[in-house]
């Protein structure tokens, strides 16, 4: 029987408060795997927990770079290609999102992407797994809660698509991970004077 994937509210990490989404500074962000970039506490609960899910045979992975921070042009860029403003009557039935004052509808066998500067991943703080089925999907419906992680949507929609939510408080399995990172890479010596 498949674990269920629970859905927890976000809590903003405070460093995020009056940043606009999709315009992070730099100092916020950091690489992943070198596929892509998260804020710096989600790249800290994502390291931690793929290496837990590396130690367990399960290998963790976002689908493409573009599916980790999105810029608002990479979230403009993509929600243009998947939504159309050109309705037919198919795609008058669904609701449409809005977005510059236009309604915009959902190209047939498209994923949905929300509307640019309202998504997660304009935060840094969501990721899309690779794979997201089978036995990824279920140490990730056990595991991801634990390093701070939860999905967004409660029908079963994007298995793929999870978000930090921690905010500032950091879970204690991330902490563990940290604590390990700064014995294995000790501070560089200072040449004495």
């Amino acid at each position: 029987m498949a674990s269920p994937r629970p859905v927890i509210k976000v809590t903003l990490p405070k460093d995020l408060e009056g940043v606009k989404p999709g315009e992070l500074p730099d100092r916020l962000l950091r690489s992943i795997e070198g596929k892509g970039k998260l804020h710096h506490l989600a790249a800290d609960a994502y390291e931690a927990m793929d290496e837990a899910a590396n130690a367990e045979g399960i290998d963790l992975a976002p689908t493409s770079q573009a599916d980790t921070y999105r810029s608002l042009a990479v979230q403009e860029y993509g929600f243009f290609q998947r939504h159309t403003d050109k309705p037919n009557k198919k795609l008058l039935k669904q609701k449409p999102r809005i977005y510059k004052g236009k309604a915009w509808y959902l190209k047939k066998g498209m994923a949905p992407m929300a509307v640019p500067g309202s998504s997660n991943h304009n935060l840094g703080i969501a990721i899309d797994i690779a794979n997201a089925s089978g036995k990824r999907l279920e140490w990730l419906a056990k595991h991801a809660p634990r390093y701070g992680w939860s999905w967004e949507f409660t029908s079963g929609a994007e298995p793929w698509h999870i978000r930090y939510v921690a905010g500032d408080d950091v879970p204690e399995l991330v902490k563990e991970w940290k604590a390990k990172q700064s014995i294995k890479e000790p501070a560089p010596q200072t040449c004495p004077t």
